[in-house]
């Protein structure tokens, strides 16, 4: 118990304030037994978490090959995804888009992306079925220039006196045709981000914009659309306008209200349609009271899918930014809002979905130099199996390209280590959603699936610690009754042949911009298509090992699971 794993207890110093020599003054007097019950939620001599939480870590971190069990209840499901759960955004933002001296974004705007890249095309193409949520800062600053008698609109420029440091922007007949090209021959499933500011106007005093929502120029382009059978999925009303705002801000019951016209509209124009498309709304940072006004206001079947912004990680500029990456504690605090989201959807609008509609990690555009790296595989994953066991349908990546956040390279489009974690989700973890546990250090994160379209389930492992590595033995748990009134734990371990994915950073390095997927490079080929992405196969009897600063994807295609 005395030794103690020096990444990790920094990573708590962070978070706590306290030093190795308080931590060692506390071990004479506290047991592991009582450790493991204060983290499971009980109290320890009045001593504070976050002590407890260095103790506890730094306890499981001795020596390589901890021993582990997941325990998967199979019999039943705790949640259930949208089949195609991974959704990425593409921006708005302008090349001239910058932050903290640095300007990320290039050309990556819906404005002027590149759509014939090669690898770009095959990126999206690997996903058979990518959503793509076209949106962010700058939507409800944009024009759509269709119709006969077409608005006048011309591109974005800085104007530091204009809302959001720039002019409205411009969205032309001949640019949304090539958008729709691209995503017809992708198979991407699009999500349109609409300009809910228009026809408003800015109150004398704060960010509070008033007045009722002018959808003229957005009928034009829904109309537009329609006529030319582009097929959206979804439309979503407005950008961060909700509660407090970003920039701007509308009042809820005022929101609701042009949502119920935004509704009517959009069945009025699709009435001759054979598809239903679905209103998103309202896009913004959570606020309860906010969100159930919102919803209060629109009423039944209007909002088919409730979107919210995930920035847990804080600011991109923050030096901190890879220590709270593979900080469990400070990870776990964003599960509240996931659960608070929930219960508002639950008293308000039992009709609708839960979608996160935009989620980079940190804001501003990301953290340079780790954003795009290896370790934020930890966190994207980690948040991807969080939310999935929240009964959120949808989670939108910002961005699939521009930012330091991206899936793709902003210059040269070659994937970030991101995307692969993204793709192998998608392609391995059904929307089935399982609960897991374990019984081993907080470091090691495991989240279980129905397998997607093939019989069994996929476990996923993702090691924190940057030295313990685990050797983890699954479980299919068969009982049918809590804990509390079994006799024993019906399980079975599982049998036969499993598939593995193990994700490494090359030379060991939580910061390259590269991953490792069973020891070998995964880059485009020389023609620009995405990589094979193949298993090791392993007995399925024997354990799994998971390295330290690593990533695993286990499917088990003959464990017992009733559920799926």
């Amino acid at each position: 118990m005395a030794l103690l794993i020096l990444d990790n207890l920094s990573t708590y110093k962070r978070t706590c304030c306290i030093s190795p020599s308080h931590t060692l003054s506390l071990l004479p007097s506290v047991s592991l037994n009582q450790l493991l019950a204060f983290s499971m939620g009980g109290k320890a001599m009045g001593v504070p978490f976050c002590f407890l939480s260095i103790l506890l870590f730094s306890s499981f971190s001795l020596g390589p090959g901890n021993m582990a069990t997941v325990s998967v209840k199979a019999v039943t499901k705790i949640a259930k995804t949208d089949i195609n759960f991974i959704c990425a955004t593409i921006d708005w933002w302008p090349k001239e888009k910058c932050n903290y001296n640095m300007s990320p974004w290039y050309n990556s705007s819906i404005i002027n992306l590149d759509l014939n890249n090669t690898i770009l095309f095959n990126a999206v193409k690997a996903f058979k079925c990518l959503r793509i949520r076209l949106g962010g800062t700058l939507q409800d600053r944009v024009v759509y220039k269709v119709g006969r008698k077409p608005v006048k609109c011309e591109n974005f420029k800085l104007d530091q006196n204009e809302l959001l440091g720039f002019t409205t922007g411009c969205l032309n007949k001949s640019r949304w045709d090539e958008l729709n090209a691209f995503f017809n021959k992708t198979g991407a499933i699009i999500t349109f981000g609409l300009n809910a500011l228009n026809g408003r106007k800015k109150a004398p005093e704060g960010n509070l914009y008033i007045g009722d929502w002018d959808s003229t120029n957005a009928r034009k382009f829904i109309r537009y659309t329609v006529k030319k059978n582009y097929k959206i999925e979804a439309w979503e009303f407005g950008n961060e306008v909700s509660g407090r705002g970003i920039g701007a801000s509308v009042d809820a019951k005022q929101y609701g209200k042009d949502l119920i016209a935004l509704k009517k509209l959009i069945n009025r124009l699709y009435r001759n349609s054979s598809t239903q498309q679905k209103l998103l709304a309202p896009g913004g940072f959570f606020e309860a009271q906010w969100y159930a006004e919102m919803l209060q206001t629109s009423g039944s079947g209007v909002v088919d899918a409730v979107t919210h912004h995930i920035y847990n990680l804080g600011a991109g500029v923050d030096k901190e930014l890879i220590h709270k990456i593979q900080n469990p504690y400070y990870s776990s605090r964003i599960v509240q809002t996931y659960n608070d989201i929930l219960t508002v959807i639950k008293d308000s609008s039992s009709w609708s979905s839960t979608w996160v509609g935009e989620a980079g990690g940190a804001y501003n555009s990301g953290g340079k130099d780790v954003s795009n790296t290896f370790a934020n595989s930890f966190w994207y994953l980690d948040q991807l199996g969080m939310v999935s066991t929240f009964k959120h349908k949808v989670f939108c990546r910002q961005a699939l390209i521009g930012g330091n956040y991206a899936l793709l390279d902003t210059t040269t489009f070659i994937p970030n280590p991101d995307f692969y974690s993204a793709l192998l989700w998608h392609r391995l973890m059904g929307p089935g959603v399982l609960h897991a546990t374990h019984d081993s250090s907080p470091f090691l994160r495991s989240y279980a699936h129905c397998s997607r379209e093939r019989p069994g389930i996929t476990v996923l492992l993702i090691n924190l610690s940057n030295s313990a590595s685990f050797d983890v033995t699954v479980s299919s748990d068969l009982n049918l009754y809590p804990n509390s009134l079994a006799q024993s734990l019906a399980s079975v371990t599982a049998t036969g042949h499993r598939e593995e994915y193990h994700l490494t950073s090359q030379r060991e390095s939580r910061r390259r911009r590269t991953t490792l997927l069973n020891g070998q490079l995964l880059k485009p080929t020389t023609d620009g298509q995405i990589p094979e992405m193949k298993p090791v196969i392993a007995d399925s009897a024997a354990p799994l090992h998971v390295a330290p600063h690593s990533v695993v994807f286990a499917r088990f295609k003959d464990i017992k699971a009733p559920a799926c």
